[in-house]
């Protein structure tokens, strides 16, 4: 068994790297790191006699004015984009969310008939709403609460954003393509829309209420 005393006196005999080589090696580390490091850390993994607190001062000099920068995070260290550059890092793409028929025909409703509480969103489904069908919404940004209606509960009404009316190409609602110009372009089937009765815009009967397949997945 090794003495301690003797262990220490071998370490000793093995110079410490120059301080670039430490600089190297604190690099290598960092980059390699998926969370930042603290001092003591760094310093754990380099070889014996490696200053870690002044080739970090080191390192962090040498970075000045670089594209990626060494940083303090709390008491931790990491590499970091330089903050001017950060816009190159940032990219657009496009991510497909299909919605659910309930989603669906819920957004149908509230554009025909805004502003429409949850009460008659369901009286016109003909079915209970789910909280998550509106919570979907709501998080595409394609539906906001409304005024509350001034009647007992004064519950809370919905209606469609300007989000909702970018994304399909429309200028306001009234822009909203009518029951048969829906069903010529096949995204709704024979049965008639659930609705207010009477006649709409096109002069399509619409029943008082009912159960439709609105829009094909």
């Amino acid at each position: 068994m090794t003495h301690p005393l003797a262990d220490s006196q071998n370490k000793s005999l093995f110079p410490a790297p120059p301080m670039a080589e430490q600089e190297r090696m604190i690099e290598a580390i960092l980059f390699a790191s998926a969370a930042p490091l603290t001092q003591a850390e760094i310093a754990a993994r380099l070889p014996h006699g490696c200053d870690a607190a002044e080739a970090l001062a080191h390192l962090h000099r040498r970075y000045v004015g670089r594209g990626v920068n060494l940083v303090r995070v709390g008491d931790a260290y990491a590499l970091r984009t330089a903050p001017d550059l950060a816009y190159l890092m940032q990219s657009e793409r496009v991510e497909l969310r299909k919605l659910s028929r309930a989603a669906i025909e819920t957004l149908a409703i509230i554009a025909y008939h805004q502003p429409v509480t949850r009460a008659e969103i369901e009286e016109i489904r003909g079915v209970a709403l789910s909280r998550g069908t509106i919570d979907q919404l709501l998080e595409l940004e394609w539906i906001r609460l409304g005024r509350r209606r001034m009647t007992p509960g004064r519950p809370v009404t919905f209606v469609v954003t300007t989000e909702f009316l970018d994304h399909f190409g429309l200028e306001s609602a009234r822009d909203l393509p009518g029951l048969r110009e829906l069903r010529e372009a096949g995204l709704l089937d024979s049965r008639p829309m659930p609705g207010r009765a009477g006649v709409d815009e096109d002069g399509d009967d619409a029943p008082e209420t009912g159960q439709s397949e609105l829009f094909e997945d």
